[in-house]
Protein backbone atom coordinates (compact mmCIF):
# COMPACT_ATOMS: atom_id res chain seq x y z
CA UNK A 1 0.00 0.00 0.00
CA UNK A 2 1.18 3.21 -0.93
CA UNK A 3 0.48 6.82 0.67
CA UNK A 4 -2.14 8.72 -1.64
CA UNK A 5 0.07 12.12 -0.84
CA UNK A 6 3.68 11.53 -1.04
CA UNK A 7 3.94 7.84 -2.94
CA UNK A 8 5.81 6.28 -0.07
CA UNK A 9 5.26 2.83 0.89
CA UNK A 10 3.02 2.16 3.89
CA UNK A 11 3.75 0.05 6.69
CA UNK A 12 0.81 -2.44 7.52
CA UNK A 13 1.00 -1.79 11.48
CA UNK A 14 0.93 2.47 11.37
CA UNK A 15 -1.62 4.38 10.89
CA UNK A 16 0.44 8.09 8.85
CA UNK A 17 2.69 8.19 6.78
CA UNK A 18 6.65 7.80 7.96
CA UNK A 19 7.35 10.44 4.90
CA UNK A 20 4.60 13.39 4.41
CA UNK A 21 2.81 12.41 8.19
CA UNK A 22 -0.48 11.96 6.71
CA UNK A 23 -2.95 10.25 8.72
CA UNK A 24 -4.83 7.37 7.79
CA UNK A 25 -7.98 6.12 8.96
CA UNK A 26 -8.99 2.12 8.46
CA UNK A 27 -12.54 2.34 6.44
CA UNK A 28 -14.81 0.82 9.15
CA UNK A 29 -17.06 -1.62 7.40
CA UNK A 30 -20.45 -1.04 6.49
CA UNK A 31 -23.07 -1.81 9.14
CA UNK A 32 -26.41 -3.80 7.37
CA UNK A 33 -29.37 -2.47 9.28
CA UNK A 34 -32.75 -3.53 8.65
CA UNK A 35 -34.75 -0.33 8.82
CA UNK A 36 -35.02 0.59 5.30
CA UNK A 37 -35.62 -2.96 4.60
CA UNK A 38 -38.62 -2.77 7.23
CA UNK A 39 -39.96 0.39 5.74
CA UNK A 40 -40.17 -0.66 1.99
CA UNK A 41 -41.43 -3.96 3.50
CA UNK A 42 -44.49 -1.67 5.32
CA UNK A 43 -45.10 -0.32 2.00
CA UNK A 44 -45.23 -3.24 -0.11
CA UNK A 45 -47.23 -5.77 2.41
CA UNK A 46 -49.93 -1.89 2.17
CA UNK A 47 -50.03 -2.39 -1.70
CA UNK A 48 -50.13 -6.11 -1.42
CA UNK A 49 -53.32 -5.69 0.44
CA UNK A 50 -54.99 -3.02 -1.70
CA UNK A 51 -54.91 -4.88 -4.19
CA UNK A 52 -55.96 -8.01 -3.03
CA UNK A 53 -58.99 -5.44 -2.00
CA UNK A 54 -59.93 -4.70 -5.42
CA UNK A 55 -60.81 -8.32 -6.99
CA UNK A 56 -62.49 -9.01 -3.16
CA UNK A 57 -64.62 -5.61 -3.91
CA UNK A 58 -65.62 -7.01 -7.88
CA UNK A 59 -66.52 -10.49 -6.82
CA UNK A 60 -68.46 -9.58 -3.64
CA UNK A 61 -70.17 -6.66 -5.64
CA UNK A 62 -70.77 -8.74 -9.06
CA UNK A 63 -72.17 -11.86 -7.95
CA UNK A 64 -74.17 -10.09 -5.14
CA UNK A 65 -75.91 -8.31 -7.16
CA UNK A 66 -77.37 -11.14 -9.13
CA UNK A 67 -77.69 -9.63 -12.35
CA UNK A 68 -75.80 -12.33 -13.99
CA UNK A 69 -77.40 -14.59 -16.65
CA UNK A 70 -79.82 -16.99 -15.88
CA UNK A 71 -78.32 -19.90 -16.79
CA UNK A 72 -75.51 -19.61 -14.25
CA UNK A 73 -75.65 -22.49 -11.68
CA UNK A 74 -76.40 -21.79 -8.52
CA UNK A 75 -73.34 -22.39 -6.33
CA UNK A 76 -71.42 -19.39 -8.36
CA UNK A 77 -74.07 -17.48 -6.03
CA UNK A 78 -72.46 -18.46 -2.87
CA UNK A 79 -68.89 -19.56 -3.66
CA UNK A 80 -68.33 -16.25 -5.67
CA UNK A 81 -68.88 -13.84 -2.88
CA UNK A 82 -66.82 -16.22 -0.49
CA UNK A 83 -63.89 -16.26 -2.69
CA UNK A 84 -64.69 -12.09 -2.65
CA UNK A 85 -64.33 -12.12 1.19
CA UNK A 86 -61.40 -14.46 1.39
CA UNK A 87 -59.62 -12.05 -0.61
CA UNK A 88 -60.74 -9.12 1.46
CA UNK A 89 -59.60 -10.49 4.65
CA UNK A 90 -56.23 -11.11 3.01
CA UNK A 91 -56.00 -7.71 1.64
CA UNK A 92 -56.86 -6.37 5.95
CA UNK A 93 -54.11 -8.47 6.96
CA UNK A 94 -51.48 -7.51 4.44
CA UNK A 95 -52.67 -3.91 4.85
CA UNK A 96 -52.86 -4.54 8.86
CA UNK A 97 -49.49 -6.10 9.26
CA UNK A 98 -48.04 -3.24 6.52
CA UNK A 99 -49.01 -0.28 8.98
CA UNK A 100 -47.34 -2.63 11.79
CA UNK A 101 -44.40 -2.75 10.09
CA UNK A 102 -44.05 1.24 9.40
CA UNK A 103 -44.75 1.88 12.76
CA UNK A 104 -42.19 -1.08 13.94
CA UNK A 105 -44.36 -3.41 15.94
CA UNK A 106 -43.17 -6.06 17.88
CA UNK A 107 -45.89 -8.54 16.38
CA UNK A 108 -46.01 -6.74 12.88
CA UNK A 109 -42.38 -9.04 11.87
CA UNK A 110 -43.89 -12.23 12.71
CA UNK A 111 -47.13 -11.31 11.13
CA UNK A 112 -44.82 -10.27 7.96
CA UNK A 113 -43.43 -13.76 7.92
CA UNK A 114 -46.26 -15.86 8.11
CA UNK A 115 -48.00 -13.47 5.51
CA UNK A 116 -44.65 -14.14 3.68
CA UNK A 117 -44.92 -17.86 3.61
CA UNK A 118 -48.42 -18.00 3.31
CA UNK A 119 -47.67 -15.86 -0.03
CA UNK A 120 -44.57 -17.80 -1.50
CA UNK A 121 -47.37 -20.21 -3.96
CA UNK A 122 -48.74 -16.19 -5.01
CA UNK A 123 -46.72 -16.71 -8.65
CA UNK A 124 -45.10 -14.22 -9.42
CA UNK A 125 -45.57 -11.14 -7.25
CA UNK A 126 -46.32 -12.67 -3.50
CA UNK A 127 -43.90 -15.35 -4.13
CA UNK A 128 -40.88 -12.21 -4.52
CA UNK A 129 -42.58 -10.55 -1.72
CA UNK A 130 -42.23 -13.48 0.27
CA UNK A 131 -39.06 -14.11 -0.17
CA UNK A 132 -37.92 -10.17 0.21
CA UNK A 133 -39.74 -10.46 3.73
CA UNK A 134 -38.05 -14.23 4.68
CA UNK A 135 -34.52 -12.34 3.03
CA UNK A 136 -35.16 -9.31 5.01
CA UNK A 137 -36.89 -10.01 8.37
CA UNK A 138 -36.01 -14.03 8.90
CA UNK A 139 -32.17 -13.95 10.05
CA UNK A 140 -31.27 -13.91 14.13
CA UNK A 141 -28.92 -10.47 13.54
CA UNK A 142 -32.30 -8.79 12.03
CA UNK A 143 -34.56 -10.43 14.64
CA UNK A 144 -32.28 -8.32 17.62
CA UNK A 145 -32.27 -5.41 14.99
CA UNK A 146 -35.83 -5.73 15.21
CA UNK A 147 -36.47 -5.99 18.24
CA UNK A 148 -34.23 -2.66 19.25
CA UNK A 149 -36.09 -1.21 16.32
CA UNK A 150 -39.74 -1.59 18.29
CA UNK A 151 -38.42 -0.95 21.73
CA UNK A 152 -36.96 2.44 20.38
CA UNK A 153 -40.35 3.65 18.54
Amino acid sequence: MFCDRCGTTLDESRTDCSSCGKVFVSPTPPTRGIAGHVKILGILWIAHGALHAIPGLVLMTIFSARFLPPDVPPFVFNFMPFLGSLFLMGGAFSVIVGAGLLMRLSWARMGALILGGLNLLNIPFGTALGIYTMWALLPADHEQQYRTLSQSA
